[in-house]
């Protein structure tokens, strides 16, 4: 599946009046210190005989929902000129504000894409540290792979900069080449010096810069024969991954969909995976300023094949839209615990300091009509500890081949 990232259709983005592009989504933890992806990208349109939201419609919808949000703020926000004021005064619970170069970063975790060296970074702790950084990850194949970095390395400069009680996003910028508010990433073949520390030993490595990418979606087979697959958050690529991890399983398999720690993401990714399991119809309905918006699985996904579905605190968002989806059709069976209810739809709104403020125009409800924030999705089976476990029990008596 490694060559199927970029395999899916990009769909048009919906660029509103200054010029912030106006996808729907559902807001997630997809911008912490390593986030990598894009927002562009239109609502999921469907053909067939039911009415569809096309790209047009969409389009009029979230500019009309996005700019009644903006007049219901506008008289506690004064129009405020940066995301950070109109945030705070906007009453709104799920509404975030982004610098340009943090609203860089959240669009590439949307995106699954990333300019960077392959590390991931995490703040140490300690007398010894003062507050410094650690390599926390290094990415296989990556030039910091190549250049032996390791997990656990402290990492004393970059760029010639100390990074000794930088915050870990800033540490990430640089280590990308951001050069400041709305400054992009540095480009491939760029590089950057780091100075690293391992048992007491220093050394200089350059790092040269290159295209990366990220996968949310992974495949592993259990013992029993069950393919597990696992969905980490829905950027952009995922929705068509899941369909092919779910096609390339032998009819009967069963299916152990781990939706655990989903951060949420796009929207049209989660309806696109919902389209392995389903055959057509509703996803989920959204309310969008002047009504409500319904969105539909595509046609052709397998509808027979034994599908449990695994949840916890963790899920938000679009994980809970597709948990919701398959509960309602009855199409799967949930395991778990009860997820975190959070069904905002949101739109980024562009200021003109080049920071984005995202404001919530609306909440969806599943198949059945059943609202999400708040509540969350109640599993059909709850279970504190040995969850996998449980689903493949659950798996064996909804007749599973394997």
């Amino acid at each position: 599946m490694s060559g199927s990232w970029w395999s899916a259709q990009r769909r048009p983005a919906l660029v509103g009046a200054r010029g912030a592009a106006l996808t729907l989504v559902f807001a997630g933890a997809l911008a912490a210190g390593a986030a990598t992806g894009s927002w562009d990208g239109g609502p999921l349109h469907r053909s067939g005989g039911r009415a569809e939201l096309r790209p047009d419609a969409a389009l009029g919808a979230a500019e009309r929902a996005g700019d009644a949000a903006a007049s219901a703020h506008r008289g506690r926000a004064q129009l405020a000129d940066d995301a950070e004021e109109l945030v705070s005064r906007s009453g709104d619970r799920w509404a975030t504000a982004y610098t340009a170069r943090e609203y860089e970063g959240v669009q590439q975790a949307l995106d699954g894409t990333y300019i960077g060296v392959g590390l991931s970074v995490a703040r140490e702790h300690g007398r010894e540290s003062a507050a410094g950084s650690r390599v926390a990850g290094v990415k296989r194949g990556s030039p910091a792979a190549e250049a032996g970095v390791r997990e656990g390395d402290r990492l004393l400069t970059v760029g010639g900069s100390t990074v000794r009680g930088v915050p870990v996003t800033d540490v990430v910028a640089l280590l990308r080449g951001s050069g400041g508010e709305g400054r992009a990433a540095a480009a491939p073949g760029s590089e950057v010096g780091v100075l690293l520390e391992r048992d007491g030993r220093r050394w200089r490595a350059a790092l040269e810069r290159t295209r990366l990418s990220t996968r949310t979606v992974t495949v592993d087979r259990l013992d029993d024969g069950t393919a597990r697959v696992r969905v980490a958050a829905f950027t952009r690529g995922s929705g068509e991954q899941v369909r092919e991890a779910v096609a390339a399983q032998p009819e009967g398999t069963g299916v152990l969909l781990d939706l655990r720690g989903n951060s949420g993401g796009l929207v049209e990714e989660a309806v696109d995976a919902a389209g392995a399991f389903l055959d057509g119809g509703l996803v989920a309905t959204y309310d969008a300023g002047d009504g409500q918006r319904a969105l539909y699985a595509e046609h052709g996904g397998d509808g027979r094949r034994p599908v449990a579905v695994l949840v916890d605190g963790g899920t938000m968002s679009a994980g809970e839209l597709l948990a919701g989806a398959l509960q309602d059709r009855g199409r799967a069976v949930i395991v778990g615990a009860r997820t975190f209810g959070k069904g905002a739809v949101q739109i980024p709104r562009q200021l003109p300091d080049g920071s984005v403020a995202e404001l919530t125009v609306g909440h969806y409800t599943t198949p059945g009509g059943r609202r999400v924030e708040g509540t969350g999705i109640v599993p059909d089976l709850p279970v504190e500890a040995g969850a996998v476990e449980r689903a493949r029990r659950v798996l064996g008596g909804l007749g599973t081949g394997a």
